[in-house]
C-alpha cells in the first residue's frame, strides 16, 4: 500500500469509527471496510441512483453533504455524515425503493458489495439493520401512500418462515446433517433431544466447529451442535424476534407453536428480506428485468406476496386487485421484450386482459385469459401471424412464471382471439342482434370482462360496444337465464353440495359453485343498467342504483362474495405455505361450524336472489307474451 492509499484507509477508518455499526465493530473489521471503499463526489441534484433502478451493488456512507431519500416525488428523509443507504436493496437482491439525490454537493464513501454485505450479515450488522428497519422513514413532504405496507417487524414470525425444517438426531453424523441441508437447501439442522428440546447446528457450526477445528465428518452432530437452541413462538413480533436474536448473539430461531410442533426457523435475513417483499418491490423488479429468466426469477415472490398481505389481515377485496396488478406488469414486460426482440408491428395493437383478471378479481389460482385487438386497417395475412407469434411467446412465458392459461382456449395465442377492432365489433353486434348462436351467450360472458393491460389504453375498446345490449332485451333475458343456470351447493353434506367424482371427490367448489353464480348475475344486472366493464362490486353497486337489482339483493351479493373470496384466500393460503398447487376445492369437513354456517346462509341468500330474478324474469315473458 502507497503512503496516500495508507493516509486514505486510515481517515476512511477514522471516520467511519465515529458511527454506527461502525462504531462497535473491531478496528480490524473496519479497517478490512475502509479499504474496499472508493470516494465518489456528486453534485447538487444529482441522481445517485433512481427509483425501481437494479440492485445497487454498493453501499454507501455520506462523508459530506446530503442525501435526499425520495420517493414518488415525495421526500421521505435527508441524510447526513455519516448516515448509510442502499443496503436494503443490496441485501435483498431487489430493485431499488427510492431514489436517492444530492440534495447539495456530496462526498460518499461507496463500499463494494462483498465487504458491505459480510459486514452487515455479522451480528452487529444486523442489529443496526433491524433498527433501522424499527425507525422507518416517515414523509417530509407529500400524503402517504395509497397502497399499504407490509412491514415485517410488526408481523408474527410464524408468517415470515420459508420451507419445511430439517430434524434429525443427536448420533447424526455431522456429514449426513450437511447433505441434509443442502438437499433442503437449509442453513440449519435442528437436533431432537428427545426430551422435548432442541439442538441446532449451523452452517456456520460447520465452518467453524467442524472444518476450522478439525472435527471428523463422521462425528455426531451432538459434537457441534448448540444445545439447548433459543425458540420463539409463531407469534412473536419479527422485530421483537430479531432484536432479541441479535442481543443473544445468535442467528437461528426454531420457531415451535404452543403445543410443541416445530414449525419452521426463522433468520434475521428472512425478516430483512420480506421487508422488500410489496407489491411495489415486485413491480420494480418486473419492470426492471431485461430477461425472461430474470422475470421467472421475480415471478417466484409473486405467490409470497400474497401470503403476506394475507398474513398481514388485508381482506381478499384488497388482495385481489394487487395481484392483478402484478400479473398486468408481468404480462407488459413480456410483451416489450417480445415486441424488442421480433420487431415492432405495423400497427398498434392492444393485449386485453379477459375473465377475472380484466374484473382485477383473481386469485392464485386462477387461469389467465387474454385477447389481442388490433387498430387501423392493414392486411390481415401480414398482422394476425405477426400477432398469433407474439401471443405464443407470451402466453409460454407466463406459464414459465408459474401463471396458467385459460384451459379452454380463451387466450391470444388462439387465433380466434386476435382480431381487428371492426371484426370485434362486428361480433359483438351480431351476437347482440342474435344471443341465439352457437356459443353466442358464453361469448358475450368472455369477452365483456376484458380491459387492456399493454398498447393502446384508450378506453374498453371491445367491452364498450356491449353498451347495446340494453337496447336488445331478449338478449338480456338470455343472460339472465344463463347466469340463472349456475345454483349455489346447497343440500347435501351438511348443507353443501360436494363433488361426486373425480380427485376431487367430497370436496365443495368454491369457485364454480359458489363464485361464478355472483359474477354472472353481477354481468347481467350490470349489462341491464348499461355497465360493461368493471369489477363484480362495481356491477352490482351500479344495478343497485338502476334498480335492475334491489338495493337489498346487491347488498346480499356482495357479502357473499366478500365470504367467498375470503375463505377461497384462505384455503390457498394454506396450500401455497404447503407448497402445494392452489385450487378452489375445500374440503366441507375442515371447516369449522361457524365457517359452515355462515357459508350455507350466503348460498342460501344467493340461491334467494336467484328464484326473485327468475320470478320477475317469468313475469316480464309473460307481460310480453
Amino acid at each position: 500500500m502507497t503512503g496516500a492509499a495508507a493516509f486514505q484507509g486510515a481517515e476512511v477508518t477514522r471516520f467511519l469509527r465515529e458511527f454506527p455499526p461502525f462504531d462497535v465493530l473491531a478496528v480490524g473489521e473496519v479497517e478490512r471496510v475502509a479499504a474496499a471503499a472508493e470516494v465518489e463526489f456528486h453534485f447538487a441534484g444529482t441522481t445517485i441512483f433512481s427509483e425501481g433502478a437494479e440492485p445497487v451493488a454498493h453501499l454507501r456512507v455520506v462523508r459530506s453533504g446530503a442525501v435526499e431519500i425520495v420517493s414518488h416525488a415525495r421526500v421521505l428523509d435527508l441524510l447526513g455524515p455519516g448516515e448509510l443507504f442502499g443496503q436494503a436493496s443490496m441485501l435483498s437482491g431487489f430493485p431499488t425503493g427510492f431514489e436517492a439525490r444530492a440534495a447539495e454537493d456530496t462526498v460518499c464513501y461507496r463500499i463494494e458489495a462483498a465487504a458491505a454485505s459480510e459486514l452487515l450479515a455479522a451480528p452487529e450488522g444486523l442489529r443496526f439493520v433491524a433498527r433501522s428497519l424499527l425507525e422507518p422513514w416517515t414523509e417530509a413532504v407529500g400524503p402517504a401512500p395509497a397502497e399499504p405496507t407490509l412491514d415485517p417487524l410488526q408481523r408474527p414470525v410464524g408468517a415470515l418462515i420459508h420451507g419445511e425444517p430439517v430434524i434429525c438426531s443427536p448420533d447424526t453424523t455431522v456429514r449426513e446433517a450437511a447433505e441434509l441441508m443442502a438437499a433442503a437447501p437449509a442453513t440449519s439442522v435442528l437436533v431432537d433431544l428427545g426430551d422435548g428440546s432442541l439442538g441446532i447446528l449451523t452452517d456456520q457450526d460447520i465452518r467453524r466447529r467442524v472444518v476450522a477445528a478439525g472435527l471428523a465428518g463422521d462425528a455426531p452432530v451432538s459434537a457441534a451442535m448448540s444445545a439447548p437452541a433459543y425458540t420463539c413462538g409463531p407469534e412473536r413480533l419479527g422485530g421483537e424476534v430479531m432484536l432479541e436474536m441479535l442481543d443473544r448473539g445468535c442467528r437461528h430461531f426454531p420457531v415451535v407453536s404452543a403445543t410443541g410442533e416445530i414449525l419452521g426457523v426463522v433468520e434475521p435475513m428472512d425478516i430483512v428480506a420480506a421487508h422488500t417483499r410489496s407489491s411495489f418491490y415486485l413491480r420494480q423488479a418486473i419492470a426492471t428485468a431485461n430477461s425472461l429468466d430474470a422475470l421467472i426469477v421475480a415471478a417466484r415472490e409473486l405467490n409470497p406476496m400474497v401470503i403476506a398481505m394475507h398474513d398481514a389481515g388485508l381482506a381478499a377485496a384488497s388482495i385481489m386487485p394487487v395481484y392483478a396488478v402484478v400479473v398486468d406488469a408481468l404480462t407488459r414486460r413480456l410483451l416489450e421484450l417480445t415486441v424488442a426482440q421480433v420487431g415492432a408491428p405495423i400497427t398498434d395493437f392492444a393485449w386485453l386482459a379477459l375473465g377475472s383478471q380484466a374484473r382485477r378479481e383473481p386469485l392464485p389460482s386462477s387461469d389467465v385469459d387474454s385477447a389481442i385487438v388490433w387498430f387501423g386497417d392493414p392486411p390481415e395475412r401480414e398482422i394476425r401471424p405477426y400477432l398469433v407469434a407474439v401471443a405464443k411467446q407470451v402466453v409460454a412465458g407466463l406459464v414459465s412464471c408459474g401463471l396458467r392459461p385459460d384451459t379452454h382456449g380463451a387466450t391470444a395465442d388462439d387465433r380466434l382471439f386476435v382480431r381487428s377492432l371492426q371484426s370485434w365489433q362486428r361480433a359483438v353486434r351480431s351476437w347482440i342482434s342474435d344471443p341465439t348462436q352457437d356459443k353466442a351467450l358464453i361469448l358475450v360472458s368472455v369477452l365483456v370482462d376484458t380491459r387492456p393491460v399493454w398498447g393502446v389504453h384508450t378506453g374498453t375498446p371491445v367491452a364498450d360496444t356491449f353498451r347495446l345490449a340494453p337496447s336488445n332485451p331478449a338478449l338480456l333475458r338470455m343472460l339472465a337465464r344463463f347466469a340463472l343456470s349456475h345454483r349455489p351447493p346447497t343440500g347435501f353434506f351438511r348443507g353443501l353440495v360436494v363433488e361426486h367424482t373425480g380427485e376431487h371427490r367430497g370436496r365443495l367448489d368454491l369457485k364454480h359453485g359458489a363464485v361464478i353464480p355472483i359474477v354472472d348475475l353481477a354481468r347481467w344486472a350490470g349489462m341491464a343498467a348499461g355497465v360493461t366493464s368493471g369489477s363484480t362490486i362495481e356491477r352490482l353497486r351500479a344495478a343497485a342504483a338502476a334498480a335492475t337489482l334491489t338495493p337489498a339483493d346487491a347488498h346480499t351479493l356482495q357479502d357473499a362474495f366478500a365470504l367467498i373470496s375470503s375463505l377461497r384466500l384462505a384455503h390457498q393460503v394454506d396450500q401455497l405455505r404447503a407448497g402445494g398447487i392452489p385450487d378452489d376445492f375445500v374440503n366441507p369437513a375442515a371447516l369449522s361450524g361457524l365457517t359452515r354456517t355462515h357459508l350455507k346462509e350466503a348460498f342460501r341468500a344467493v340461491a334467494s336472489v336467484q328464484k326473485r330474478v327468475a320470478a320477475d324474469l317469468e313475469s316480464s315473458v309473460r307481460l310480453l307474451g
